[in-house]
């Protein structure tokens, strides 16, 4: 799984590539991905949005009790 970091990475490579007419992103390790249209474009940012979002939603709230009689 891609840290938030990544996604956001890609999502921000996506959106250059997206507003650019470009329909071919590659990435750092030479990976290629053409997409076929500007709707599918369109749903993968959609898609790296939701993942970003619950990614950071995933936080753990630990709640810790220290009590004490009062003697």
């Amino acid at each position: 799984m891609a840290s938030a970091a990544q996604l956001t990475e890609w999502r921000d490579r996506l959106q250059d590539a997206r507003f650019s007419g470009t329909r071919a992103v590659q990435d750092s390790n030479g990976d290629r991905v053409e997409y076929k249209s500007d709707a599918e474009m369109a749903r993968a940012l959609a898609a790296i949005d939701a993942e970003i979002a619950n990614l950071q939603q995933r936080r753990l709230s630990i709640v810790r009790f220290q009590t004490s009689k009062g003697l």
